[in-house]
């Protein structure tokens, strides 16, 4: 027969153990939760309020505007204003497939225009392939002007393009506030179907931060 005190011993010693391996599994999750925390914020838009912070009123404009580019320069946005007559697609921004061409309008040429797929709302596929699982739609799906091709431009460069009613479909710095907060096209990218990584944020909170930016001088980066 065992000792009992050996057997107390040596259930204690195992329940130490386990008390260890059920802290060191507890501490992985609370690191991987952390990191996993740490993701979804860089998928975030940090508010105006966030810059209160610079004293400084054109720093703190250049910072609001840099923020807003999370969603400016994201490949929901640019695929849309390309430096071409070709749209993108992807996060990898490939050209369109298949091939489509700008055209006078921005809305394709005869035989391929735009809205010959896209409808007026996004449409899921039945049948989906490896690269695509659904067709984006808006209505009045169209690339951008050539004169608001964002393609491979800086921050600097797309911030004075925005401020220079030339080459922003003449708007004021408000109409252009007003363009971001209630243009249904702007408001796709948080909503750009099955298979595509919306942009950061709220369409709101673009809105909000143009509207600081402008708000304290629209300086550029």
């Amino acid at each position: 027969m065992r000792n009992p005190i050996h057997l107390n011993w040596r259930s204690r010693k195992i329940s130490a153990a386990m008390i260890l391996a059920a802290g060191a599994g507890c501490m992985s999750l609370a690191v991987f939760g952390s990191h996993r925390s740490l993701a979804q914020n860089t998928n975030e838009l940090r508010p105006p309020s966030s810059f209160a912070d610079i004293q400084n009123t054109q720093a703190r404009s250049r910072a609001l505007f840099d923020e807003a580019t999370k969603v400016i320069m994201n490949p929901r946005c640019v695929n849309c204003h390309p430096a071409g007559d070709h749209p993108l697609q992807g996060n990898d921004q490939h050209i369109h497939v298949p091939p489509v061409t700008r055209g006078a309008g921005g809305d394709g040429i005869p035989g391929t225009k735009c809205e010959a797929c896209h409808q007026d709302h996004n449409v899921t596929l039945m049948e989906r392939s490896s690269s695509y699982q659904s067709i984006p739609g808006r209505q009045g799906w169209s690339l951008a002007p050539r004169t608001m091709a964002w393609e491979g431009k800086s921050k600097t460069e797309i911030c004075e393009q925005l401020k220079d009613p030339r080459r922003n479909s003449d708007r004021s710095l408000m109409q252009l506030y007003e363009h971001v907060l209630t243009s249904d096209l702007v408001g796709w990218a948080w909503d750009p179907g099955l298979g595509r990584d919306p942009v950061p944020g709220t369409q709101r909170q673009l809105a909000d931060l143009i509207k600081g930016w402008i708000d304290t001088g629209a300086e550029c980066p």
